[in-house]
């Protein structure tokens, strides 16, 4: 190791207080600028848009859909085991659970008028 001096050798070394306030002041104007821009792009943008509301009504529509046929499906295959009349029951009853979840579908999308008293879910009061 060398005790050769390089020419920042002579400086005094600062305070590392000196150091802490040149890097808070610096801190404080970073942020100060960071919140300006913020803000200005904010009113350039407008209000923000709430995160896709229509994936809930998308995926709740599907899943009508889908219990509809799937519920046709295993009681026609359930009165093909009791009865044998493999595969009738379950030609029929997946035709008619396939008509069910596409009513319960229309209804849910509001192009079928929903029966009342019988139709009226308490979630969708919200």
């Amino acid at each position: 190791m060398s005790k050769a001096k390089g020419p920042d050798d002579d400086r005094p070394a600062p305070s590392t207080s000196e150091a802490d306030a040149a890097l808070s002041g610096k801190l404080r104007d970073l942020e100060r600028r960071i919140g300006a821009s913020r803000d200005a792009r904010k009113e350039k943008d407008g209000p923000e848009k709430p995160a896709g509301p229509g994936y809930g009504m998308a995926l709740r529509l599907g899943a009508d859909f889908v219990a509809g046929v799937l519920v046709g499906g295993a009681l026609g295959w359930g009165i093909d085991q009791l009865i044998g009349t493999s595969p009738w029951g379950l030609a029929v009853f997946l035709l008619l659970g396939f008509g069910a979840g596409l009513l319960s579908v229309m209804r849910s999308a509001g192009v079928v008028a929903k029966r009342p008293g019988i139709d009226d879910d308490p979630a969708g009061r919200r």
